[in-house]
């Protein structure tokens, strides 16, 4: 298992431990770094006008198309350590 990785899943663990709740607008960005680290490129259908947060939640997994698995990992662990 690769070190980035290891790192990844110890972020991921930390998220769940933070002192404070992040503000909406931070938890859409660790949101979409996770999706994009774990699955990739987004490929679901756009949610419709009455699902606003599963909207909000699609724009910015969305934005982070074609962004790298290590890089999403890499800025989801620097995100959430620099919240820790």
């Amino acid at each position: 298992m690769s070190d980035l990785k290891t790192q990844f899943e110890a972020a991921v663990a930390e998220s769940k431990n933070l002192s404070e709740r992040p503000d909406n607008a931070t938890l859409l960005k660790i949101y979409a770094l996770y999706k994009q680290a774990t699955a990739g490129d987004n490929a679901d259908k756009k949610p419709g006008f009455g699902d606003m947060v599963g909207r909000a939640k699609w724009d910015a997994w969305n934005n982070l198309k074609g962004t790298s698995t290590d890089e999403a990992m890499q800025q989801y662990v620097d995100l959430i350590e620099s919240l820790s």
